[in-house]
C-alpha cells in the first residue's frame, strides 16, 4: 500500500482505525500503550512514511517527553512487537503498519531516488521463503523482505 502517493487515501480514518487497533488489541492482552508508546504509533501514523530513530526522539522532544535514545527505542520495540511498526533495515528507520488486523509478511518496495515504500504483503502458505521451510522443519516466526528500486513516479520524472 502506497499512501503517500494515493490522494484518495483517508489519512485521519487510516490512522484513527490503527490507533484504536492498538488500543484495544494493548488492553484485550493486558498491555500498557503508554503516552510515549502512543505518541510514537502516532508521529509515524501521521508522517505515512519511515522515520530514524532521531526523528522519533525529537518528535518526543518536540511533544515534551524524554528524549533520551533508551526511550525512543523502547517505545518503537514494544509497537515492533506487538506488529503495529515495521522496521525498515535497509534504511535504519520505522514505519507503520497499516494493517496490523492481518497476519502477514510484508515486503517493502523502496525507492532509492524520493524513500518512498510501499508495502505489499505475501501469501505465508505460497512463498517459497515458507515451502523451503516446510522441507526442512524450519520454522519462521519473522519474514520481512526489502528491495530497492525506482518507483512509477521517479520513473516518470526521468
Amino acid at each position: 500500500m502506497n499512501l503517500k502517493k494515493n490522494s484518495l487515501h483517508d489519512h485521519n480514518s487510516c490512522r484513527q482505525k490503527v490507533m484504536e487497533a492498538a488500543k484495544a488489541y494493548c488492553e484485550q492482552k493486558r498491555l500498557k500503550l503508554t503516552p510515549v508508546r502512543e505518541a510514537v504509533l502516532n508521529m509515524l501514523l501521521n508522517e505515512h512514511q519511515a522515520l530514524g530513530a532521531y526523528e522519533i526522539l525529537e518528535g518526543l522532544r518536540v511533544a515534551g517527553f524524554s528524549a533520551q535514545p533508551p526511550v525512543a527505542y523502547r517505545a518503537l520495540n514494544f509497537l515492533r512487537d506487538i506488529g503495529f511498526v515495521h522496521k525498515i533495515e535497509q534504511l535504519n528507520s520505522y514505519i507503520a503498519c497499516y494493517h496490523p488486523d492481518m497476519s502477514h509478511s510484508p515486503v517493502f518496495l523502496i525507492c532509492q531516488s524520493c524513500n518512498d515504500i510501499t508495502e505489499k504483503s505475501i501469501d505465508r502458505h505460497k512463498d517459497e521463503f515458507s515451502i523451503m521451510a516446510d522441507e526442512t522443519g524450519f520454522q519462521i516466526t519473522n519474514l520481512v523482505l526489502e528491495a530497492k528500486g525506482t518507483c512509477q513516479a521517479c520513473l516518470a520524472n526521468l
